[in-house]
């Protein structure tokens, strides 16, 4: 584990950046897309999504041609999950979601604070459309506790093995785990051993291609110039990794990129990223406002290591 400075200061100011990223009008043009963070990227029924954080609700914003995007209406609110309140904290917000189509339905996962003094929480939902409504499992599907936080879930199905798995944790603790889900997808099978990633703050990514699995994660302080993308590749979905480094960092003009999702597009076959940055800003931060939600291509090199990238508009 390699510490992070400024990470213990997460907590305390999580819940005033969650509850500030707004959305603007219902349509933009592109630039970097709209206000948000922490996005999970998914195609489906024609068109493409993406679930940014909430606060008391998430929902997702979807694209026909990735130039111009909309936001839909509600996924679900903290009023719609019945355990919300079982952990006797005042206050509660929903963060970084992920999206799985599988089984002729959608799984909506997502992380459910606060971190301290209780412990934060993953949910899951079931979806009859990319765009909800979705209704929760009923229970938690996984619980934090013991240096180990709960948040941003991402599932991952194996191609080689139709196994599902899930990669969740880090923030403060800065601790990966991996579980298989049961086939319901709403619950969890077992817990997988790994060893942890190097440099791995939160936000984990799996994707896999020609046969090469690549885990990409956050690293640094949420709100600073040090939150990078770094990543390790591995001949299964659950390691050895192997460390390649750092492909996407802050530049002079945006700033603090990361918690992204990798997507290839099923119609063409090229890949993109994904992620928030922080644009407007100047200097190492701490950083204020908004962040923005970005897409971009993103290239292989002959020996499947990923180019890194320069941010554009």
């Amino acid at each position: 584990m390699i510490p992070v400075a400024g990470i213990p200061k997460r907590r305390a100011m999580l819940a005033a950046a969650l509850l500030s990223v707004a959305a603007p009008a219902a349509t933009q043009e592109v630039k970097s897309l709209f206000a948000g963070a922490d996005p999970s990227i998914l195609a489906a029924e024609g068109r493409t999504w993406i679930y940014p954080t909430g606060g008391d609700r998430l929902a997702a914003w979807s694209s026909a041609d990735g130039k111009r995007w909309e936001k839909g209406g509600t996924l679900i609110t903290l009023e719609a999950i019945p355990w919300v309140k079982a952990d006797g904290a005042p206050r509660h917000f929903l963060w970084a979601p992920d999206m799985l189509a599988a089984k002729g339905r959608y799984y909506l996962y997502y992380s459910l604070g606060p971190q301290n003094p209780t412990p934060s929480r993953l949910g899951v939902a079931t979806c009859a459309t990319p765009g909800g409504p979705c209704i929760d499992s009923g229970t938690p599907l996984l619980t934090g506790g013991d240096g180990f936080e709960a948040i941003d879930p991402m599932v991952f199905v194996d191609p080689k093995t139709s196994r599902n798995y899930l990669y969740a944790g880090g923030s403060a603790g800065s601790t990966l785990r991996v579980y298989e889900l049961a086939p319901d997808l709403t619950t969890i099978a077992r817990r997988v051993a790994i060893d942890q990633p190097v440099a791995f703050t939160e936000g984990a990514f799996m994707h896999e291609r020609d046969g090469l699995y690549y885990l990409s994660y956050s690293h640094g302080a949420w709100n600073d110039a040090s939150y990078a993308v770094h990543y390790a590749t591995a001949p299964s979905p659950t390691g050895p990794w192997t460390y390649r480094g750092v492909i996407l960092r802050s530049d002079h003009t945006y700033k603090g990129p990361g918690h992204h999702s990798f997507f290839r597009d099923p119609k063409s076959g090229a890949w993109s990223i994904v992620y928030h940055r922080w644009e407007g800003q100047t200097g190492n931060g701490p950083y204020k406002g908004r962040r923005r939600v970005a897409i971009q291509p993103i290239e292989y090199d002959a020996t499947g290591l990923i180019v890194p990238i320069k941010m554009t508009r």
